[in-house]
């Protein structure tokens, strides 16, 4: 007898147009296999997610830069077609605020954590991640809120170039205004030009003092606090390789216990009164040997299959488990498991894994994703070298920086223009790409 109740189906809801969002599938095949009816609002053409046998069925996304209120409207006629109450499971940082928002009115339809007011929308905003973390006494870089294009300027001086520029709500950055959630940033003149394009962006620009890469300093922390408070479904892993390198999004990570990154996961939350799914970003300071933390990202990383213990245990089944009543089963860490996108890292998804090892496309149980994703990357491949022949001159902008989600290759800067961070040093919206 499965110990899930699948008479309750799950709902998987993101906004940003990823066909590469390789944690949507993720999910979709933990609760399938659990024998959970699984349906996705999502937009999924051409992406491999749709190949699933996993997904029952695929529903049309709100429109991009769509408002709660829109987003409200589609998860509503959603829950008409399903007719019965259904888990809700944001997978981006703009699904997840605004179902923070709604969570009032999306009940009973939908089950979901009990979190404190905005509580999502506060942790996603970068100009209030700071004080939170002050008040829980966890270690965040330093980090500045200029009022003026004068203020940013001395700001980035006195922070010491190069600094880290973020839009404190990245999810409201208009598609096509080519502006990025997170920029590495070398003179005082890119500081002052960033800050006057603020009303275009829909939000304030943060300027952060930067923690360069190196080995051993890239951490997350993947976890789901239940109904008690108590972090379930994941533990701390370290980033061992990115795409692009150095400051991307996970490629191979491993789970490694850090008590240390443990203890501030579980702080955190604890004060806070945080509850559900979350995903952290940490980096650690070469020069003081502190655990920053760069991102909070309420809803699940892409990599979060990476902590399915011996019971298969993670942070959407817990979730599932936990607000249906059921029992949490009590599995085994399974520490030195890795997990690989194979796209981004091929080489290492085929050489052996002692500790075990999860891929982010491939399954033996349902093979059509991964054929599918390797067609539509070489599309992508393609497409970009062709637009890097019309655009002679044109490279790849080196990343720099510490957390989530451009694009996997993106046209060089110009001299004059900011550095580009890659996604799990960006903490854009959409997460992973």
């Amino acid at each position: 007898m499965s110990p899930f109740d699948t008479r309750v189906p799950a709902v998987l809801l993101r906004v940003d147009r990823n066909p590469f969002h390789h944690g949507t599938l993720g999910a979709a095949r933990s609760l399938g296999r659990a024998g959970v009816e699984v349906h996705v609002v999502a937009d999924c053409t051409g992406s491999p997610v749709r190949a699933s046998r996993f997904v029952r069925q695929l529903h049309s996304p709100p429109p991009p830069g769509a408002s709660a209120a829109d987003i409200a409207v589609v998860l509503r006629r959603v829950a008409a077609r399903i007719a019965r109450p259904a888990l809700l499971i944001p997978m981006d940082d703009a699904s997840a605020v605004a179902v923070g928002l709604l969570r009032a009115e999306l009940a009973p339809a939908y089950l979901l954590p009990h979190q404190p007011d905005a509580l999502s929308q506060r942790v996603a905003d970068k100009a209030e991640l700071p004080a939170l973390c002050a008040a829980a006494d966890v270690p965040h870089p330093q980090t500045v809120m200029p009022d003026s294009a004068a203020t940013a300027a001395s700001a980035a001086w006195r922070l010491g170039l190069p600094v880290v520029a973020k839009w404190s709500r990245p999810w409201l950055l208009p598609a096509d205004s080519g502006l990025r959630s997170t920029v590495l940033i070398r003179s005082t003149q890119e500081a002052r030009g960033l800050y006057l394009r603020a009303e275009e962006a829909g939000s304030g620009l943060l300027l952060q003092a930067y923690l360069p890469p190196g080995p051993d300093r890239d951490w997350f922390f993947h976890g789901y606090a239940d109904r008690a408070g108590t972090l379930r479904g994941g533990g701390s892993g370290s980033k061992e390789q990115s795409w692009p390198r150095d400051a991307g999004l996970t490629a191979v990570g491993r789970w490694t216990p850090n008590p240390r990154v443990q203890a501030l996961a579980e702080r955190l939350t604890d004060v806070l009164g945080y509850h559900g799914i979350l995903d952290l970003d940490f980096r650690r300071c070469g020069t003081t040997g502190g655990y920053h933390l760069l991102d909070f990202n309420p809803r699940p990383g892409a990599q979060f299959r990476l902590f399915a213990d011996t019971a298969d245990l993670d942070v959407v089944r817990a979730l599932h488990l936990d607000l249906t009543h059921r029992p949490l089963p009590a599995g085994a860490p399974r520490p030195g498991r890795a997990f690989v996108v194979e796209n981004y890292a091929p080489l290492t998804a085929l050489r052996p894994a002692p500790g075990g090892r999860e891929l982010a496309w491939h399954a033996d149980d349902d093979r059509a994703p991964g054929r599918a994703m390797w067609t539509l990357w070489a599309r992508h491949v393609n497409r970009r070298l062709r637009e890097r022949v019309r655009a002679p001159g044109k490279g790849t902008a080196r990343p720099a920086g510490s957390h989530a989600t451009a694009r996997p290759t993106v046209p060089a800067p110009s001299p004059a223009a900011p550095t580009e961070l890659a996604p799990e040093l960006s903490g854009d919206p959409g997460g992973a790409p």
